[in-house]
């Protein structure tokens, strides 16, 4: 048998499998309930909508969207790694009590990534934003990325708009305004003062000197990353970095760079045009590539461990920060 015919039916029995057909499986309940726990969790904290962003740049950057970040069981978890140390707990804690309600509904048949996006795309339209389309039938990991794929995540420090460019094109995101516009979910969520202190630290400009103010006289202060419309899921963002008034270092980058300043006061000027790539670029992140294909489980009993392990007990810390992402 050929190299080609064996790749063939090795991706057959991938597609055939339990695991894969249960994840392509109908559930009339599912969006209702996702999008009424999404509603009423941020009706009690809207901070919920950065963090939920957050988890799902961090689980589709690195390997394809597998919610391995969620794996939180072990020392090797993803949240362990200096990119992850402030994914928010609570916005975890949300998939898995959708996880429960879903599964209490229509069993075992939707996995935590599905779950994941299908919950991402809704805090984004419940705090103002765009609808964007996400694939369904995903299966869960059955392990953690690993770490130089997690280190693979831009730096909230990173300067050069070309690298950015460079790494976000290995993840099926090859236009420049794809960075620019998933950037621009830094118009929800807030920071703490050592996310950005190479910005504080060099305060050579008014906006960054009162940065500094800030984090000397309140130096344990959560920092507004869109000083606009700070919980608004709008294009303030964009208006701020016309004024230079980008927390990040990597924002400050995009007005600064004569390729991706247009596209920022493109956005600035017109919410619609920031909101039409916004869709368009998420739904391409949704899509990430996922190096060894679609496989794995749905996670039966909790979005925090395989199938396979025995049950662990989460431990949830207090977290500061709250961004989407290091820089996009």
């Amino acid at each position: 048998m050929s190299s080609a015919t064996l790749a063939v039916v090795a991706t057959l029995a991938v597609l055939l499998s339990p695991a894969a057909a249960q994840a392509t499986g109908s559930c009339a309940q599912l969006e209702p309930i996702v999008r009424s726990s999404v509603e009423a969790a941020l009706r009690q904290e809207i901070a919920l909508a950065a963090g939920l962003l957050r988890i799902f740049f961090h689980d589709c950057f690195p390997n394809g969207c597998d919610a391995s970040i969620l794996l939180n069981g072990t020392s090797d978890r993803e949240t362990a790694l200096g990119p992850n140390l402030t994914i928010q707990p609570r916005a975890m804690q949300l998939v898995e009590s959708i996880r429960v309600k879903v599964h209490a509904a229509c069993g075992a048949t939707v996995s935590c990534t599905d779950i994941t996006l299908l919950a991402t795309r809704d805090v984004v339209v419940v705090s103002g934003g765009p609808s964007f389309s996400v694939p369904l039938g995903n299966l869960d990991s059955l392990s953690p990325a690993a770490q130089s794929k997690v280190f693979d995540l831009p730096a909230p420090s990173t300067t050069s708009v070309a690298d950015l460019v460079k790494s976000f094109g290995t993840r099926g995101l090859g236009e420049v305004a794809d960075l620019v516009a998933l950037s621009g979910a830094h118009t929800i969520g807030r920071t703490r003062c050592s996310s950005f202190s190479d910005r504080t630290d060099r305060s050579d400009d008014t906006f960054s000197k009162k940065l500094a103010a800030n984090c000397t006289k309140r130096p344990t202060a959560l920092q507004n990353l869109d000083v606009v419309t700070p919980d608004k899921f709008d294009n303030g963002y964009y208006q701020a970095l016309t004024f230079n008034q980008g927390v990040f270092t990597s924002d400050m980058a995009l007005i600064k760079n004569k390729t991706t300043a247009p596209i920022v006061k493109q956005f600035a000027l017109s919410k619609d045009a920031f909101f039409a790539q916004f869709a368009k670029s998420m739904a391409k992140l949704a899509r990430a590539p996922k190096p060894a294909g679609n496989v794995g489980e749905i996670r039966r009993n909790s979005c925090f461990r395989t199938n396979a392990q025995r049950i662990e007990t989460v431990v949830v810390d207090a977290v500061e920060e709250e961004g989407f992402a290091a820089s996009a």
